[in-house]
């Protein structure tokens, strides 16, 4: 049932967007992404290094929710990138982050107090929230413009529901990453896999010396199983190509068609895999018990190789850890299996939608698509951000990790692929697919029956 909700229209637009014009009148148009701080300007100025945020307008007073499923330490660089867009517009943004975002964002829209924006991980969600509550605000014009200049047409699409344009792209991670400990492998005599039975060899090998190849967690609350989502995702593009994959994410062919089957029996060949996991936390079913920040951190104590998970897991390692090529841990390309397939990336990212009109929420939004924001977030993001904002100054991103991921993004032979359970509609993505890996993984749920259960709960 749609939800009732209070719009204010084109009035207050126009009010938002008359005084853009008019503070434009009145100062230049420079539209760098600077951190410089304001200083205050005469009457009828702009105060310096508030020029690019003449467009959102006199902000004082306000107050806008943003509600995430990113929380500490992720939190603090989002927090932080906020700082000169409050101080140059007057507004304040207030953050709330949590592991049970998904189930909490629908209980408060069900209740009718939904934050002014959330951070969707998830397509499929949007698309759910849209078509089963009618709670999403369009995009504001101004976040639009921004989109349709400094995006892809493909990273606007993920935020269309029906024909209508309801998030905006934030953020972007690459997902096609093993973690490892140079040192270890390097004494080891191991080079970086460039292929899936180069790095199905090193997994024998290590076996045959004793050790356990392969460390993982899937454990994440009310998201609990979707790094084992991920691991389908990863090795399906890999495995069945990029237009299998795309019919798979579509529901054109089934769930439990053949080429899926063939996925999860090679995902189980690693994950429940006793020879192969899960080192240094326990047998195959302690994989689900243990939270996926903790997945890889065996690797630090020499307990375990390997671990498969996104560009945002450097954000995980304790204080102090040297991530690099000659560090403590770093991350290599999860290698093809069918070199015909080219070379996949799984990618995801978080899209900004609104529940409600008001300027200022139009005014955020429209922020979070600009290079401003990009390049303001860069310097404070640590590790494991990225964006897909074309104007993002990569020399901005200190991590080596994330320089990677970039340097992947825009590599011309890279057939990137976005996660296809954040594109399922919610029920199946972020319901039966992630409850369904997790049975499989901590009750040895036979491989048909999880196919099966996840098929039977697409809907019609």
């Amino acid at each position: 049932m749609a939800m009732s909700k209070t719009r204010r229209g084109a009035a207050a637009l126009g009010c938002l967007t008359g005084l853009a014009l008019v503070l434009a009148a009145c100062g230049g148009d420079d539209d760098d992404g600077g951190t410089a701080e304001p200083e205050e300007g005469g009457e009828g100025e702009v105060a310096e290094g508030c020029e690019a945020y003449e467009k959102y307008g006199d902000l004082t007073g306000t107050n806008v929710t943003v509600f995430t499923s990113i929380v500490a330490p992720e939190d603090q660089p989002h927090i932080d990138s906020w700082e000169q867009y409050q101080e140059c517009t007057g507004g304040t943004v207030t953050y709330e982050g949590t592991g049970e975002f998904e189930a909490q964002l629908l209980v408060r829209i069900q209740a009718g107090t939904p934050p002014d924006i959330a951070y969707l991980p998830q397509p499929g969600l949007l698309r759910t929230i849209v078509q089963d509550t009618g709670a999403v605000v369009p995009v504001g014009e101004l976040a639009e413009e921004h989109v349709d200049q400094y995006y892809s047409e493909d990273w606007k699409n993920f935020g269309v529901v029906d024909g209508t344009f309801y998030a905006s792209p934030v953020g972007a991670n690459v997902k096609s990453f093993v973690w490892y400990s140079p040192s270890m492998f390097e004494e080891a005599g191991y080079e970086i896999p460039e292929t899936w039975d180069d790095l199905i060899a090193i997994s024998d090998d290590i076996v045959a010396n004793g050790g356990k190849p392969w460390c993982a967690g899937i454990e994440s609350g009310a998201a609990t199983g979707w790094p084992a989502t991920d691991w389908m995702e990863d090795v399906m593009l890999r495995e069945a190509g990029p237009e299998v994959y795309d019919q798979w994410t579509n529901h054109e062919i089934p769930f439990n068609s053949p080429e899926v089957a063939s996925t999860l029996e090679r995902v189980g060949s690693i994950l429940k895999n006793d020879d192969y996991v899960n080192g240094g936390l326990g047998d195959v079913r302690s994989i689900a018990s243990t939270a996926f920040q903790d997945g890889g951190l065996p690797i630090l104590q020499g307990n375990c190789w390997m671990h498969r998970q996104a560009s945002f897991y450097q954000a995980n390692w304790p204080d102090g850890t040297n991530v690099a090529e000659d560090g403590d841990v770093f991350a290599f390309y999860l290698p093809p299996i069918d070199p015909a397939s080219g070379k996949p990336l799984l990618i995801a990212g978080e899209f900004a939608a609104a529940f409600d009109e008001r300027p200022e929420v139009q005014a955020f939004q429209a922020f979070l698509a600009s290079p401003e924001w990009s390049n303001a977030k860069a310097p404070v993001s640590g590790p494991g951000w990225l964006s897909a904002n074309t104007e993002l100054d990569i020399s901005l991103l200190e991590s080596p990790i994330d320089q990677l991921s970039a340097e992947l993004l825009q590599d011309p032979e890279t057939v990137a692929r976005f996660d296809a359970s954040d594109i399922m509609p919610g029920e199946v993505g972020s319901g039966t697919f992630w409850r369904e890996m997790t049975e499989w993984i901590a009750s040895d749920k036979p491989d048909d029956q999880v196919l099966d259960a996840i098929e039977d709960s697409w809907p019609e």
